[in-house]
């Protein structure tokens, strides 16, 4: 019988899986790189550190346990000449493909050898599938050639370079070997400030929804799953987004009198949209006028003097002068 590793996106869809008596090891990637640094030059594990120290600061779990799962996770990776093959089971948004464009990154540094490697990548998602879906979908499975390697290479330097535009630049690229990547390369371009409201997409989308009508935190949550083509976003990273909304002077967005969003949200907590978020959702008022920018996409630090605008029409990044 094969040894297996199976690396897949996250504790949901190991327990799916286990239900469906998938044979081998599991190995969940838990990792949001959509969101915080993902600096170039730094090895799987100091990288790792990075990750590890953004999601703390998050206040996303307990250090100790959120250091030690990045730790162990790398040291399963590293154990792989240990198994017969390993199996990539992932999904086609945003937060999986940038998931395996870190593997595949890693692996075509360290040559599987008499390993093998092969995928398992649709539009199911693993974590909601049936045991009988996740048995069905070993239908997909494919090998790995040097052709994925040395795509994922490319764009996974792409992702961590400090100058976006090598990641709009993928967009001319020859993608297909792994097809869902040119849908991941917009959307994040997407978050990028907008270049007439200087909102990502995501919180233009939260706008929008509240324009027209008030609603709790979790029922905009759910709102905005709906506007997505591949779901990619948890509801921490959206809380994340919303608490900024809230605190910018002016806001755009406000909570019951006293009421602060948590996680989860209560039933009393109810979000509306302020005037002035009205006028930067209609390209009146930038929103970046009116906060310290302050934020990473892959290897770019957004601040003050490092602008970069997405123009949805023309599909270009643009420097802000």
């Amino acid at each position: 019988m094969e040894k297996i590793l199976n690396i897949t996106n996250g504790d949901s869809a190991v327990m799916v899986m286990q239900q469906a008596g998938i044979p081998g090891v599991f190995l969940p990637w838990r990792d949001v790189l959509h969101d915080g640094p993902v600096p170039a030059g730094l090895s799987l594990e100091k990288l790792s550190e990075v990750r590890a120290q953004f999601i703390i600061a998050q206040g996303w779990g307990k250090p100790a346990v959120i250091i030690n799962s990045f730790k162990e996770r790398d040291t399963e990776l590293l154990s792989y000449r240990n198994f017969s093959k390993v199996r990539l089971w992932f999904e086609h948004d945003l937060y999986d493909q940038l998931q395996i464009l870190q593997i595949l990154d890693w692996f075509s540094e360290n040559p599987p050898e008499t390993t093998k490697l092969t995928i398992i990548c649709t539009e199911q998602y693993l974590g909601l599938a049936s045991p009988e879906q996740i048995k069905a979908l070993l239908g997909h499975e494919a090998f790995i050639a040097e052709s994925h390697l040395m795509l994922a290479k490319k764009a996974w330097a792409a992702f961590r370079s400090s100058n976006p535009k090598d990641w709009q630049q993928l967009l001319n690229a020859d993608t297909t070997i792994l097809p869902f990547l040119n849908g991941a390369i917009v959307r994040l371009l997407e978050e990028y400030p907008d270049c007439k409201t200087g909102l990502s997409r995501t919180a233009q989308t939260a706008l929008s929804i509240l324009l027209k009508g008030k609603c709790s935190p979790g029922e905009l949550f759910a709102k905005y799953q709906e506007t997505e083509e591949r779901r990619f976003m948890g509801d921490s990273s959206f809380w994340v987004i919303l608490r900024q909304l809230l605190a910018s002077n002016p806001a755009l967005m406000t909570s019951a009198p006293g009421m602060q969003i948590t996680l989860p949200p209560t039933l009393d907590q109810i979000l509306s949209i302020t005037k002035a978020g009205e006028k930067v959702l209609i390209g009146e008022q930038d929103w970046l006028d009116s906060v310290v920018l302050d934020r990473w996409i892959g290897g770019v630090h957004l601040m003050p003097g490092n602008v970069w605008y997405w123009n949805q029409k023309s599909q270009q990044l643009v420097k802000q002068n």
